[in-house]
């Protein structure tokens, strides 16, 4: 069973070397259900004047912040995931991570281990999984609306690495303190959403860029197979100048294309976000009758401030019901295997099988 926390849950974030933590900290400050007790961040500037911002302390002590915290969020760079998680845990504070779990299936064996020593709830930042229109759009495949499916196209990225000093500059660049490049910071959300709609691939053949010269690549392309014949594509860049359709979906009964749910589409795509397309019943060869029926549902991640502010919602919300996180440390840790065993082929130019 599911630890319970009675409200208002003590808080912490720990580091705003990730730009979510803004977000989070927003929706944790504006939770009726849980009192901010503060912020630790091991360059002390940037964690005071979070603190100054969002209206609680900033603590020099980590510790000392987690002795007084229930639960916390960690949103540091990805290497350093591991250690906090180690040091949330010993301190038996509930954890929302954000995304990737870490840079290596040994940084994940190790979070799995402290948390389940410890008996604390955790949660991996997935918030693609609570925007509404995501869910219809596996609704239309899980009730069968679009046919057996044969292949989706995910592309997930944005246009950052075309600006120099931009949000994604810095740290995200450097391949120790990241992990990887835009397969693993973008394309991890993209992984997740695939195994979300269709369970665990079979195999992986990738293939990674360089275009802007970075250290980690700026392009990662990664196919999916499985068993049933299913094709995944994804791809993931920061040099998307705009892009439109996010994802397609073909099935042999029809046909959905969504947009607005990655940056690159978000402000550039405006209107008719799901379209769907079904072939006439037992017509097929009547290809006149086929036209696009437009859903009336807005991606959230379109519309609203409460997308990524979801995953600390979610999260205490599960606190408070002594409900198991809806994203759990599998989710997290299944996707990163994904995007790994993606950089294995990349590497190798060979087709990698995934274990189950």
């Amino acid at each position: 069973m599911a630890p319970k926390v009675e409200p208002p849950i003590r808080f912490g974030v720990l580091s705003f070397a990730m730009y979510h933590a803004n977000f989070w900290s927003r929706a944790v400050a504006d939770s009726e259900l849980a009192e901010f007790v503060g912020i630790w961040d091991d360059d002390p500037e940037r964690g005071k004047a979070a603190a100054k911002e969002y209206g609680t302390e900033y603590w020099a002590d980590l510790d000392a912040l987690l002795d007084a915290c229930d639960a916390i969020a960690i949103t540091s760079e990805t290497l350093n995931h591991v250690e906090l998680a180690e040091r949330a845990a010993a301190k038996g504070c509930h954890m929302l991570l954000e995304k990737p779990l870490a840079t290596t299936m040994e940084g994940c064996d190790r979070i799995e281990a402290a948390v389940q020593q410890a008996g604390v709830s955790f949660m991996q930042s997935f918030p693609k999984r609570f925007d509404p229109v995501n869910h219809e759009l596996k609704r239309l495949v899980d009730d069968g609306e679009l046919g057996r499916i044969t292949l989706m196209r995910v592309r997930h990225g944005h246009l950052y690495g075309l600006m120099s000093g931009a949000a994604h500059s810095g740290w995200p660049e450097d391949p120790i303190l990241s992990g990887g490049g835009s397969l693993l910071d973008e394309g991890v959300h993209g992984a997740d959403f695939i195994r979300w709609m269709f369970g665990e691939a079979d195999a992986v053949t990738a293939a990674i860029s360089y275009p802007m010269g970075h250290e980690v690549e700026d392009l990662g392309v990664a196919i999916f197979t499985f068993e049933n014949g299913l094709i995944c594509e994804l791809a993931a860049s920061n040099t998307f100048a705009a892009g439109d359709n996010s994802v397609e979906i073909f099935g042999t009964k029809g046909t959905a294309v969504l947009s607005g749910i990655d940056l690159a589409s978000r402000d550039v795509t405006d209107g008719a976000y799901l379209k769907v397309c079904h072939l006439s019943e037992g017509n097929l060869q009547d290809v006149t009758t086929r036209q696009w029926t437009i859903s009336d549902i807005v991606p959230r991640f379109k519309t609203t401030p409460q997308f990524h502010q979801q995953n600390p919602i979610q999260f205490i919300e599960a606190l408070v019901q002594g409900v198991e996180p809806p994203n759990t440390i599998e989710d997290g840790r299944l996707s990163l295997q994904m995007i790994l065993l993606a950089y294995e082929s990349a590497m190798t130019g060979q087709r990698v099988p995934i274990p189950k």
